[in-house]
């Protein structure tokens, strides 16, 4: 038996080195799902590390668990006044375009694999829905923006869609094992899968509010604790009652992160720690779970299927969709590009395995080389078609201030960043001489690289950004103020 000492040794020095060489190649735009594979590749039993890892299973609770974090964070980061206008577009592709990319796809499979009707359709499932964790690194990456509401839309969608995908898998595997499975028993699971799930995320996550808002805990880290431990309570819950837990944990994150709750910011730094720490472990295992040398012999039918899963599959699916959703062919062919494939249809495809279905094994590679495939054509290009399809914007930059505030239910105020436009009247007056309301006060001025604690006579330049603390009124004042033009500007 491997000392614990040497697993941990083992572990801590791959999970390090990730973080090392994303830091590097983050700079190339190379997607993390493709380097934290390639690593777990090489660390495996046919790569230098020859670390030896032949166990589905234990690589797919590493995967479930890693997911539910990963949803969970992406939930407490979604804004739900952002995405509200999506929601129902977002959702016909998480259901209906699942449903077709798996049907095309299974199809594709059963023509150039051979396989049986239903093990194509089968692969088609697995491979059916986007990949939430894939997704949220590259949107949320510093290397491209999109103009609304694509980002949300694409957040949403991937983080909504996996439901729907394990459902046609668990219901294709019951046929192919148990093939007088009928149609009622089918529907009554889905419903049962989504409205429980539902009904789950939304009940926990309310509860999770409710009490965080009336416990008034002495130790600070006892509430990010309390959120873990309410995480994995509502996946089980859930799971156990027969719904979707990977539904009710992204709802319940959404709920949970548009919500007034003590700590939040706390929160959410631990949360998109934890999923980061999910995204590396699970890429790592399930690179040691693949044999690069079994891959070879399937190099060409699965390029042919991923090409097809790309070009003709996914955006199918999607105009198909998206078809009254108002959204232009540009916006729709963006929507078509950004199928990442991921984490998710690997694990997926450790469900036939352990199942033990027939060409089990043949699924299980192709899944991982379309996955590969797609990162190394899609995740990489997608600012580049982004900008092609003049559908990209300036991405967004979150800058770290020294100073933070958290707003109290029934206090309508708020710290607020501004930028001092271009041309505004504001520029080379001190701030004694602007005449902002009294409920508003600047507490720091952004300029440059360089932070400034203002006094009533500091002076502005164009390009400051202002931290702003005030309630609703006063702020409409201060924008109304630095949005005057200076006499002669040309509007």
């Amino acid at each position: 038996m491997i000392p614990i000492e040497l697993l941990l040794l083992i572990g801590a020095s791959l999970v390090l080195i990730c973080i090392l060489l994303f830091k590097f190649f983050d700079n190339f735009g190379i997607p993390i799902l493709l380097l934290f594979l390639g690593i777990g590749m090489l660390a495996g039993s046919e790569g230098p590390g020859r670390l030896y890892f032949d166990d589905p299973r234990l690589a797919q609770a590493i995967g479930i668990i890693a997911l539910v974090l990963i949803l969970f964070a992406g939930g407490l980061d979604t804004k739900w006044s952002t995405v509200r206008p999506v929601v129902r577009t977002a959702t016909t592709l998480s259901t209906l375009g699942v449903i077709l990319t798996a049907f095309i796809t299974g199809i594709v499979a059963v023509l150039i694999l051979g396989l049986s009707i239903k093990t194509g359709f089968l692969l088609g499932a697995i491979i059916s829905s986007t990949d939430a964790a894939a997704v949220f690194a590259i949107l949320r990456s510093r290397h491209i923006g999109l103009k609304p509401p694509l980002r949300p839309l694409l957040e949403l969608e991937s983080g909504s869609n996996d439901p729907m995908a394990i459902f046609l898998t668990v219901v294709l595997i019951q046929l192919i094992l148990v093939p007088q499975t009928g149609a009622v028993s089918i529907i009554v699971f889905f419903l049962l899968q989504m409205s429980v799930g539902a009904a789950v995320g939304v009940i926990v996550g309310r509860l999770v509010v409710f009490t965080l808002n009336r416990l008034r805990f002495f130790y600070g880290g006892l509430y990010p604790v309390f959120c873990l431990a309410a995480v994995a309570f509502t996946y089980a819950l859930a799971t156990l009652t027969q719904g979707n837990g990977f539904l009710a944990v992204y709802i319940a994150g959404i709920i949970i992160g548009n919500s007034y709750i003590v700590q939040k910011r706390s929160l959410l730094r631990f949360f998109d720690g934890f999923a980061w720490f999910g995204q590396i472990t699970m890429f790592l295992c399930l690179g040691l779970l693949v044999y690069p040398s079994r891959l070879v012999p399937i190099i060409i039918p699965g390029l042919l299927i991923s090409v097809i899963l790309m070009f003709v599959a996914r955006p199918l699916s999607v105009f198909i969709s998206l078809v009254f959703s108002g959204f232009k062919w540009r916006e729709k062919l963006l929507v078509s590009w950004v199928g990442l494939r991921g984490a998710v249809p690997i694990i997926l495809a450790t469900y036939p395995l352990l199942a033990g279905i027939a060409q089990a094994e043949l699924i299980f590679n192709i899944i991982f080389f379309i996955v590969i495939s797609s990162a190394i054509m899609q995740g990489w290009s997608l600012p580049l078609v982004a900008r092609w399809l003049k559908v990209a914007v300036p991405p967004e930059t979150k800058r770290n201030y020294p100073i933070e505030f958290e707003p109290r239910p029934g206090i309508d105020t708020d710290l607020t960043e501004v930028i001092v436009p271009f041309e505004s009247a504001a520029i080379g007056k001190s701030i004694v001489e602007l005449g902002f309301p009294e409920d508003s006060l600047i507490v720091l001025i952004v300029r440059g690289e360089n932070y400034i604690v203002p006094s009533g006579g500091t002076v502005l330049e164009s390009g400051d950004v202002l931290l702003i603390l005030a309630g609703t009124g006063g702020m409409q004042k201060v924008t109304d103020i630095l949005s005057r033009q200076m006499p002669g500007a040309v509007e």
